[in-house]
């Protein structure tokens, strides 16, 4: 390989496979020591993944959307962000079919647009999935607080809890971690369900489009009561209904038969999640009033509790938001590790990050991030801020992930292809231009937070550009795949 990239010796296409009972030749060590535990999810338990990423997201943070755009407003949003995510979703199903790896969407950019690309996603994926864990420890908190559970106050032992106890359910085994993640997950949307149900029978449509009209603002109205921009600004808390989908094909390389599992999968989750989106924003925004849950920290129990008198149905939902909390934070866990441990395998990152217990876990992938998290939660604090930066980080990866599928079907039409984008290059060019425009919008949420997320950014590419570049490793999935394809399309140009 070119720019720098050292010249481990190369392994078979495709992921790693587990080291033989014998011991392992010379070339073959390096992998044999990074490697996870094939076959360990299906369907069910992928498509569960897909939703626990973004179910807390149903419980609570979008609803600040009504408070930049009123009901109409964060309408539009969450109907742009949800046709954004669906888009792009099947963008992934597509991209994760040719590259099944842990990689995911660094690995798709790194075979389209080289090892820049390559380490711009997958370090804008885990600004993402390490900072979002960090902020729902402190909603988890927040929670237990407010539920008077044990007598604990929200606080840095709380926050220790989640990581020490959920990390070594991860450690223990993906099979388990998964298994454990479904039924939280399972749990919780149930309760959304009930909580629609319930809603219901509250429910007045003329209590939608009550938050007072700024009159000044360009095509104000009861529906946009904050004008057309606060469509824009909006666009944010419209992502919440489905921000961290996109982490299913970082499962792959733990995945039976990835090349028809993750497609199906992934196209399921983003169905539940459009569905439960729909039903809970209706419900929670009609119940009581856009006015009465704009700034609610719990709104779908401030919807169920006109009187602010607590019911049966309250404490049950906010009990489930617990549980919603619970799945989210354990998901994205997961996926943050598997990012790390795919660019560490390759290099972008130092390598011992990729090694493996014998329970082919990424242990040190796992634990790193997790002490990270504890000490940014422990030491601000502020999960609404990390939330921020994370979604920054999430709309840079939509655009790159999205621009690679684009470029591959231009420049490689004859690449095999297990499932294909419904609608090709128009889909993933509709998705590119959303996460464009979702990206500005986040500077006018909070510009702080993209600041910070900036000068993360800026850090890790000094990093990659001073050092971690010339010392890529060519064995690793991802680079070989880059490598094998770089070399068919100069063959064909010949």
């Amino acid at each position: 390989m070119t720019d720098g990239t050292e010249s481990t010796p190369a392994a078979h296409p495709g992921p790693p496979r587990p080291a033989a009972a014998h011991p392992a030749p010379p070339e073959d060590e390096y992998l044999s020591r990074r490697t996870l535990r094939a076959g360990s999810a299906g369907p069910l338990l992928l498509t569960g993944l897909g939703v626990a990423y973004v179910v807390s997201g149903d419980f609570a943070g979008w609803n600040y959307g009504l408070a930049e755009g009123g009901f109409g407003g964060l309408a539009v949003a969450a109907l742009l962000m949800g046709v954004m995510y669906t888009c792009m979703v099947f963008t992934l199903a597509e991209l994760a079919a040719i590259l099944p790896t842990a990689g995911g969407g660094y690995g798709f950019a790194r075979s389209a647009l080289g090892p820049w690309g390559g380490f711009l996603t997958g370090t804008a994926i885990l600004i993402e999935f390490v900072l979002a864990p960090a902020a729902i420890a402190i909603f988890i908190g927040d929670y237990v607080e407010s539920l008077d559970l044990f007598g604990l106050t929200s606080g840095w032992p709380v926050y220790l809890g989640c990581f020490v106890v959920f990390l070594a359910i991860h450690l223990w085994g993906v099979g388990e971690a998964l298994r454990f993640s479904l039924v939280v997950t399972a749990v919780a949307v149930a309760a959304l369900l009930v909580f629609v149900v319930g809603a219901a029978t509250e429910f007045d449509a003329g209590s939608l489009d009550d938050i007072p009209v700024d009159g000044e603002a360009l095509g104000a109205s009861s529906w946009l009561p904050f004008g057309l921009l606060g469509i824009w600004a909006a666009f944010p808390f419209g992502m919440w209904f489905f921000l961290g989908v996109e982490g299913v094909p970082l499962a792959a390389e733990e995945t039976r038969d990835p090349e028809r599992t993750l497609p199906r999968a992934m196209a399921w989750a983003i169905g539940v999640l459009l569905v439960l989106a729909l039903l809970t924003f209706v419900a929670a925004s009609g119940a009581r009033g856009s006015a009465a849950v704009q700034d609610a920290g719990n709104p779908l129990v401030a919807a169920l509790e006109p009187d602010g008198e607590a019911t049966a149905l309250s404490r049950f939902v906010n009990y489930a938001g617990l549980a919603g909390l619970v799945a989210s934070f354990f998901s994205l866990v997961y996926a943050g590790s598997r990012q790390l441990f795919a660019l560490s395998r390759a290099g972008y990152l130092p390598r011992f990050l990729s090694l493996t217990s014998r329970r082919r876990a990424p242990y040190l992938g796992l634990l790193i991030p997790g002490a990270l998290g504890f000490g940014l939660a422990a030491a601000t604090g502020d999960g609404a801020r990390m939330l921020n930066v994370a979604v920054f980080g999430a709309t840079i990866s939509y655009a790159l992930m999205t621009l690679s599928h684009i470029v591959l079907r231009r420049r490689d039409p004859g690449l095999p292809r297990p499932y294909r984008t419904p609608g090709g290059i128009v889909t993933s060019g509709t998705a590119f231009v959303l996460a464009l425009a979702a990206l500005a919008a986040t500077f006018l949420v909070d510009r702080t937070a993209a600041l910070i997320a900036v000068a993360v950014y800026a850090v890790a590419v000094g990093y990659f550009a001073f050092y971690s570049r010339h010392r890529l490793v060519a064995a690793a999935p991802e680079e070989e795949f880059a490598a094998l394809a770089e070399a068919e399309t100069e063959l064909r140009r010949d």
